[in-house]
Formats: C-alpha cells, sequence, structure tokens
C-alpha cells in the first residue's frame, strides 16, 4: 500500500493554538511531544516499507512546515497545492501521481493527519483487511468508527450487505454516506445500529479509483490529467465524499475494532487527556469552585485563575485568550470569520 497523508487542514477550530502558519497538524496535542502530523508517517512508515513509500500533500503556504517535521520524506512524494481545495482534488491529483509512478494497480491509502490511533496492532490488521477487500473487490474501501454518541460533526456511513470476512475483520457494502446530519437526524442513525461515523480514511486500487472519477467527477479528472496541478485554482471546491464517495457503487467499508479520535476541536483533548481530574490543565492553574474545566497555555510562565467556571474551555496563546463553553467550540469558526473581515485584527488568524 502506498500511504497518503492529507496535510493542508486549517484546524481552526483549535484557534487560537492553531493558525495559518502553525496549523494543527504540527501541533502536539495529546503530551507525546511529537505533531499529529510527525505521528500519523510514524504509524505509517511500516505499512510504506519506510520513508520511500510515504507521500504527503499539503497546501503552498504549510510546504515549508512539513519539510521541518518530516526531514525524511523525500521530496518527490511531498504534492504541493497551489491552493487548497479541499479533498477531491487532493485525491484525485495524488492518485495520478502515485499511478505514473507504480502504474494503476498500485493500491493508495488516505489518512488525515489529525488523527490519534488507540492501538496499532488492530489499525494494522483492519488496513490489511481493508486492502484485501480494495483488490478482491475492485472497490473503494473506507473505515467507520462506531458512534459513541449523536455527532453532528461527522459524516455518517449506512452498512448494507455484508459482503464476508477478510483478515478477520467483518465487512461490507455501503449503502449511502450521509454528510453532517442534523441532531435528530444523527440520534436515529446511531439508535439503528446501522451507521458509522466516516472516519476520512479510504483505501482503493488507483485504478478504480480514476475510473470512478472519470463517471462520476469528469470534470475535475480530465482537468488534472490534462493540466496538471496547474489548474487547482480553477477546481470545484468539493470534498471526496460529495464528488464521489455519495454516488459510487464500488464503496465498502469497515468498521474499525481499535480506539479513534480525530482531534478534531478542544473537546477532543479534554477527552483524550481526562484522568479523572476536576479538570485538564495544561497550564498553571488555580481554580475555585471551577470543574469539568479544559484550561491551556502555550506559555509555561503564565498563570489561569478561574472561579466557578463549568464546561468551559479556556485557552491562553501570545496575545490572544479565548474563553468558551464546551458545547459552543463549534463557532469558533465564526469568530475567526470576523476577525478575518476586521483589518486590525486579520494578523491573529
Amino acid at each position: 500500500m502506498i500511504p497518503v497523508i492529507l496535510a493542508g487542514g486549517k484546524g481552526e477550530r483549535f484557534w487560537p493554538l492553531s493558525r495559518r502558519q502553525r496549523p494543527k497538524q504540527f501541533l502536539c496535542l495529546d503530551g507525546t511531544g511529537q505533531s499529529l502530523l510527525q505521528a500519523t508517517a510514524d504509524r505509517l512508515l511500516d505499512v510504506a516499507g519506510g520513508w520511500d513509500g510515504l507521500w504527503v500533500i499539503t497546501a503552498a503556504h504549510l510546504a515549508e512546515g512539513v519539510k521541518e517535521q518530516l526531514p525524511n520524506l523525500p521530496p518527490e512524494n511531498l504534492l504541493v497545492e497551489v491552493e487548497g481545495r479541499d479533498t477531491a482534488p487532493a485525491v484525485a491529483w495524488a492518485t495520478l501521481e502515485v499511478a505514473r509512478r507504480y502504474g494503476e494497480e498500485a493500491v493508495l491509502g488516505f489518512f488525515p493527519a489529525d488523527h490519534w490511533i488507540g492501538s496499532l496492532e488492530a489499525f494494522y490488521q483492519t488496513l490489511q483487511a481493508a486492502e484485501e477487500l480494495a483488490t478482491s473487490q475492485q472497490a473503494i474501501a473506507t473505515l467507520s468508527i462506531t458512534p459513541t454518541y449523536a455527532s453532528t460533526g461527522y459524516g455518517y456511513i449506512e452498512q448494507g450487505e455484508k459482503v464476508g470476512l477478510f483478515n478477520n475483520c467483518a465487512c461490507y457494502k455501503v449503502n449511502r454516506f450521509t454528510e453532517k446530519p442534523d441532531l435528530a437526524t444523527a440520534e436515529t442513525f446511531v439508535a439503528s445500529g446501522q451507521y458509522g461515523w466516516n472516519g476520512g480514511m479510504f483505501i482503493f486500487p488507483a485504478r478504480v479509483m480514476l475510473a470512478e472519477l472519470h463517471t462520476h467527477a469528469p470534470e475535475l479528472i480530465e482537468a488534472l490529467e490534462t493540466h496538471g496541478p496547474a489548474c487547482y485554482p480553477s477546481l470545484p471546491k468539493l470534498s471526496i465524499d460529495y464528488a464521489l464517495m455519495e454516488k459510487t457503487d464500488k464503496a465498502y467499508v469497515v468498521p474499525i475494532s481499535f480506539s479513534w479520535d480525530d482531534l478534531g476541536d478542544w473537546n477532543a483533548i479534554d477527552r483524550l487527556l481526562k484522568n479523572g481530574g476536576p479538570n485538564v490543565e495544561l497550564c498553571k492553574h488555580v481554580g475555585l469552585d471551577t470543574k469539568d474545566a479544559l484550561l491551556y497555555s502555550s506559555n509555561d510562565d503564565d498563570l489561569v485563575v478561574t472561579i466557578g467556571l463549568e464546561d468551559t474551555v479556556v485557552v491562553r496563546d501570545g496575545r490572544v485568550t479565548l474563553i468558551v463553553k464546551k458545547e459552543r467550540t463549534q463557532d469558533i469558526k465564526k469568530v475567526l470569520k470576523l476577525l478575518q473581515s476586521d483589518p486590525d485584527l486579520s494578523e491573529l488568524l
């Protein structure tokens, strides 16, 4: 398998720690000392057979940061998008480049740079199952996560007919993809037991992906085949889910058995590091009547003092302090739009 890391995301919901030049994937958020990108690369090296088999696709303004974080990555394995156009162009271009080098029978795996994986052994077993499924069925295999609550922040995958066991993992046809439903729909999905969260991980032979893109997104793939990445500014901004996975009949799913989190916002860090104490403290903190709070400062000398807070996130980074109720962390993106519209504050993005 040729693993490709998708490392062009902004990680806006981790603002103010995550900034334009220092996005989430460059940060250490789980206490290991490794950035999310470095941890993702490390867990995929065995799959890739070493650095020569690992690829990364990222945005132009992040390319130097990727090189600094992954100095052993061969330069020719770093694909740099002139501007981000979401995951469909990224998957299409990377698939074309891998197919040119290794042939269309090559099997690719696409992995976001911001996942936390609990068990590497189970992760590798699942990837092998997905690769066997994708090659034997000439399919696009995806991994799904059993929902632990009715999230409106994830897409959902409905399991269809069981197609068998691959590497001791049960595999299914996909009935449908549903992108980020409202709460009532999410609750129905979770209650049914037939839906998993879409983790954004895909495994497939290059030939299958290219054929499906020609069928369902011909303008995208033909532009890239003809003009290469120079056509990026004219490409539609589309996720691979919208462009292809909601339309193809080649989609199969492998439910995962390992612990997983996409570290999507500050609440994910709270889930990951909660150790039974009243709060998660990633700074010097003095609290009075404060519980279920997440406190973070990027400066070890800063002191955060709280009184009477509950279910709150407090983040201090440089000139910015963020205070937000945990249930409102999704609204950080709305605040960033306000900052972007103010010339005096946009430098803080």
